[in-house]
């Protein structure tokens, strides 16, 4: 696979070789890597908008455009663990072209099927084609950890993954538009299927891919071993799997609970992930400066509060309010996206001098691991979306609103407060640093105040 893009070395810890055009070459190929993460999280979120054109004459029921924005989240998430090892295999330049060509697979599919008189069997089957659009954010982000330096990370990961997440919002805002103009959901789809072609084009233009990035198996292997993953990837459903399960799901609880038409739904279901996606990178600066931890245990606080009042809002019938706190709650999943992919490259960094290793020994297996741990992190967490369409759909067909699911998602961020503060940030006596206890149960106890 080698070619004149790869570049064979690389140390961004190293301020010299950073300055001196280490910098330019980062940011280049983050600019091109949030272009192409942009429009996968465009194709995977697609059918939170098409559902919205579906009305009586395509036969379908609330509970089943529930399920079928189920099964398309369900297929992001898995997508996201190959997708994470492929840059290793091919390269970030490579595999970024390869996933977004791929990219023209679920449109065209989707343009062909869109109308009415298709089974609902036929919609799932295409719609579970545009789950490969999630699986684009995993291979962007393990790509990107590799190009910048440690204390540079969180804004990084941060805007990466903000300006893929944007995709979701001007997705929803084309979709207004179209519906505004009286056109139909092929004139949607026939708009992105160019952008898709020029994304990849541009990638292969501008990106490159890192030759000290391969394929580590091991890396895997021990990430997947490691508790750290694990409750990571816990603590990312309540962030990540919050947005993206409520950006597929606002526009039909807002039609299934509110009675609001497809074209007033459309008015309001951008501005969330619009909000959510453009605070992920503050998200990721607050971690930078204070510690991910401290910004995750606070901002689950707050997303518990504002469930509370969804709850209340619901019970009331206020669509007002409920639009509003809504809003909010998508602000706080996006602020605390970027916090918590933050504590990522932190924890196997603070790992790593514990385990003795210093300098450019210690960066690197905080970028073995962490790169590796991202992708399962990215997976589990996407699953999230997954349980939050399912739980919409079981509480509108056991009470006919959503105000069951908002219940269960209330006391899962408690749950997710008590795991944050207990493994990162309590404190085991009054003067002693917060710790947690290395996964092996064999290395000394690791201070995770900062990650």
């Amino acid at each position: 696979m080698a070619g004149r893009r790869w570049i064979e070395e690389w140390d961004p810890e190293d301020r010299a070789f950073w300055e001196a055009g280490g910098r330019r070459t980062a940011h280049r190929n983050l600019f091109f890597s949030v272009l192409s993460e942009h429009i996968g999280f465009s194709v995977w979120t697609l059918w939170s908008v098409l559902v919205l054109f579906m009305g009586p004459e395509y036969g379908l029921t609330a509970a089943d455009k529930f399920l079928l924005t189920s099964v398309v989240t369900l297929v992001g998430a898995v997508a996201r663990v190959p997708y994470t090892f492929a840059v290793a295999l091919f390269g970030g330049r490579n595999w970024t072209i390869v996933s977004a060509s791929l990219l023209l697979v679920p449109t065209v599919a989707a343009f062909v099927v869109m109308h009415p008189g298709t089974s609902f069997a036929g919609f799932l089957w295409v719609g579970l084609l545009a789950g490969i659009g999630g699986g684009n954010f995993a291979s962007s982000m393990t790509n990107i950890n590799a190009f910048f330096p440690m204390h540079r990370k969180g804004w990084a990961l941060g805007l990466n993954a903000g300006g893929g997440n944007i995709g979701v919002p001007v997705i929803q805002l084309a979709a207004l538009a179209v519906i505004g103009a009286g056109g139909g959901p092929r004139l949607l789809l026939g708009i992105y299927i160019p952008l898709i072609v020029v994304a990849a084009v541009l990638a292969a233009l501008f990106m490159d891919n890192l030759a000290s990035v391969r394929n580590d198996t091991g890396a895997a292997v021990d990430a997947a071993k490691d508790a750290h993953t694990w409750i990571m990837s816990f603590l990312y459903v309540g962030t990540f799997g919050s947005f993206i399960g409520y950006s597929f799901a606002f526009g039909q609880v807002l039609t299934s609970q509110f009675g609001r038409t497809p074209l007033q739904a459309a008015y309001l279901t951008f501005i969330g992930p619009l909000l959510g996606s453009l605070i992920r990178p503050v998200g990721g600066r607050l971690a930078d400066r204070f510690g991910g931890a401290r910004i995750t245990l606070w901002n689950f606080v707050a997303m518990a509060a504002a469930t509370g009042a969804l709850v209340a809002a619901g019970l009331h019938r206020s669509l007002p309010l409920f639009v509003a706190v809504f809003v909010v709650l998508f602000v706080l999943s996006g602020l605390g996206n970027g916090s918590t992919y933050k504590m990522i490259p932190g924890i196997f960094r603070a790992k790593a001098l514990a385990r003795g290793l210093a300098g450019e020994e210690a960066a690197a297996y905080a970028r073995r691991l962490s790169g590796a741990s991202m992708g399962l992190i990215g997976a589990v967490g996407a699953l999230g979306g997954v349980g939050i369409n399912l739980a919409f759909r079981q509480s509108f067909l056991s009470y006919g609103s959503g105000t069951g699911a908002f219940v269960a998602f209330l006391a899962f961020y408690a749950v997710a407060f008590a795991v944050t503060w207990a493994v990162y940030l309590r404190r085991p006596d009054g003067d002693r640093a917060p710790a947690a206890t290395d996964t092996t149960g064999t290395q000394p106890r690791l201070g995770y105040a900062e990650v």
